[in-house]
């Protein structure tokens, strides 16, 4: 605890302390057939410490240069509510069932491929689709709606 608040009172950030001292220590265990010899180790882990915290005070002023030089990255749109809508169905279905789902439906994955990649019977797969899509059906109201599919066979999402 001794090197966490040397580290402390030199950078200002506990949480950074802590992480390199750890760190630091991580490192002396691994040198430690050497470092056991030191009369001070702990003088060894304190430098590391120090070398690691100013580091990533370089990193983070590095970034912050960046920021200033090239500003702020322009907005971005969240999703829309389709794609929100789509999401929170998938997230009420089981895992086997959502897993299928997005193999086949988001990203075009024939039936057999997901059955060989995930380690499933191609009739499992094939019984999970159905599932899931007589769920999602209700989650998402869509009984009337036919589904809009891009050019490679994917469910589109906007």
């Amino acid at each position: 605890m001794r090197v966490v608040g040397q580290v402390f009172a030199v950078h200002g950030d506990l949480a950074d302390a802590q992480d390199v001292v750890q760190e630091a220590y991580a490192k002396a265990w691994q040198h430690w057939q050497k470092l056991s010899t030191y009369a001070d180790p702990e003088a060894w882990v304190r430098m590391v410490a120090w070398r690691l915290a100013a580091n990533r005070w370089r990193s983070a002023r590095r970034r912050m240069s960046a920021w200033v030089r090239h500003g702020t990255p322009p907005q971005t749109p969240g999703p829309g509510p389709d794609r929100v809508a789509i999401m929170a169905a998938l997230q009420q279905l089981p895992v086997k069932q959502r897993q299928v789902v997005v193999l086949h439906y988001l990203y075009g994955y024939p039936v057999a491929e997901i059955a060989e990649s995930t380690g499933m019977p191609v009739g499992s797969v094939k019984a999970y689709l159905h599932r899931a899509r007589a769920r999602l059906v209700v989650s998402l109201g869509e009984e009337d709606r036919p589904a809009e599919r891009s050019g490679d066979g994917a469910l589109a999402i906007s």
